[in-house]
């Protein structure tokens, strides 16, 4: 039987994940209950952070051997410039493995450089990731067609060593075009959705959607207070944030979300938790934050939006918590259905708040009189290659979705984005909706 010392180190970063992931889910089942809140706060984010890095470990192995050992037997093994080079990745790997590590210690008013260098490195390293193991497939598919009779010459040494290169050069440009992408302002998407029984009165009311903001290591009060500037150009009757607004506590981060308060949306402005905010395990204070500058969370909850025109006219707005506190068993929280739209009449309209796309699948499987459900989460998949996992993993992924006769999904691609400050394959949106009475 093979000894733990006997297995390569990707086996060994395999089996550190498996440990630490086994510890995650014994934390959630059993500790939940015997931790206080802070405290689980930081051993959830702490045992997120290594995870992440023991995932990490085995692609950096990858990484190093090739584009730093596979030269190693080079001429220019022992040049000045092969170590600067093995001292750039190196670097470059050290600050991707700690991109992790600053949600927990450097989350400020603004980012610091620290951070979204090392985010940048991290979206780096996932697009040079994914070319390293592409072109390599390539390379083995071509073996195989050649056939294994064919030697290796100098020919096959100059395409292995072309590998790497070409990954190196088409990740320097991606992640070039990616950070000009996302430090552009996010552009905004008007959209008309016909709303089943909205009352004539209401026809054409507008309402802004926000979602994913992030606000955390790469993400800040001058970004935010953009997209409130943005917000209310656009003068809507009525805001709704989709979650994921923020990524640190509210204390910490209380004064980048000043900016906030200056959103004036005449039938108000509503908020639903995301993920994320039940990472931070501090929704309570949140909730009173948001409270203190007029933005209403709902929380399994609902209100009469009633037209400005007429008093007898109204359609339910309702939000549900995020289908991420049922799995952290976050006090008090969890997706209810039921209890967001309690007091809603099935005479009138209803429009949904619910974060995460596949809990708008749920909510009209429990409730297909729903007219309209608008979620985020997804951001698009925000960079590519996640493009293509964001898709297969969600019911719904960007864009408008019609769904049977009178209902229609709205998925936000997001607001900012997380962590990463990159956008490829997708883009930054604020939401001009337009409600249109059938």
């Amino acid at each position: 039987m093979i000894s733990f010392k006997q297995l390569p180190l990707e086996a060994k970063a395999a089996v550190a994940a498996g440990v630490v992931f086994f510890s995650m889910m014994l934390s959630r089942s059993y500790l939940a209950e015997k931790l206080d809140l802070r405290t689980r706060h930081w051993v959830l984010r702490l045992q997120m952070a290594l995870f992440a890095n023991t995932l990490m470990l085995m692609g950096s192995l990858h990484v190093w051997r090739s584009t730093v050992t596979m030269f190693t037997r080079s001429s220019a093994a022992n040049s000045f410039c092969f170590v600067l080079w093995k001292i750039a990745v190196f670097m470059f790997l050290a600050l991707a493995h700690s991109s992790f590590f600053t949600l927990l210690f450097l989350v400020a008013e603004e980012p610091y450089f620290f951070s979204l260098a090392a985010y940048t490195c991290l979206g780096a390293y996932i697009i040079l990731i994914f070319f390293l193991f592409t072109l390599g497939s390539v390379e083995q598919a071509y073996k195989f067609l050649v056939g294994r009779g064919a030697k290796a010459g100098t020919g096959n040494k100059n395409r292995t060593a072309m590998k790497p290169v070409l990954a190196v050069m088409l990740t320097l440009v991606l992640t070039v075009v990616g950070l000009l992408n996302a430090s552009q302002p996010p552009t905004v998407n008007s959209v008309e959705i016909p709303v089943h029984k909205l009352p004539s009165t209401m026809n054409n009311l507008k309402m802004v959607l926000l979602s994913d903001i992030h606000l955390g290591p790469t993400v800040g009060k001058t970004k935010l207070a953009m997209i409130v500037r943005m917000v209310k150009a656009l003068k809507p009757d009525i805001t709704v944030i989709v979650g994921d607004l923020t990524d640190a506590e509210a204390e910490i981060i209380r004064p980048a979300v000043e900016p906030l308060g200056e959103l004036d949306s005449p039938l108000g402005t509503y908020f639903v938790t995301g993920n994320h905010e039940y990472y931070t395990s501090d929704v309570s204070n949140w909730f009173e934050l948001l409270k203190s500058f007029n933005i209403q969370p709902l929380h399994n909850e609902n209100v009469k939006i009633v037209s400005p025109k007429s008093t007898a006219d109204w359609f339910c707005l309702a939000g549900v918590d995020d289908i991420e506190a049922d799995v952290l068993r976050y006090s008090g929280h969890g997706m209810d259905l039921k209890k967001a739209l309690r007091g809603c009449s099935s005479e009138h309209a209803i429009v949904l708040l619910a974060h995460q796309p596949i809990a708008a699948k749920w909510a009209l499987q429990e409730r297909p009189g729903i007219n309209l459900i608008l979620s985020g989460h997804t951001h698009g998949g925000q960079i590519f290659p996640l493009n293509a996992g964001a898709y297969l993993l969600n019911p719904f992924f960007v864009g408008l979705y019609k769904v049977g006769q009178n209902t229609f999904v709205y998925v936000s691609p997001g607001t900012m984005y997380f962590g990463i400050p990159m956008r490829l394959g997708s883009r930054a949106e604020i939401t001009e909706i337009t409600l249109r009475s059938p």
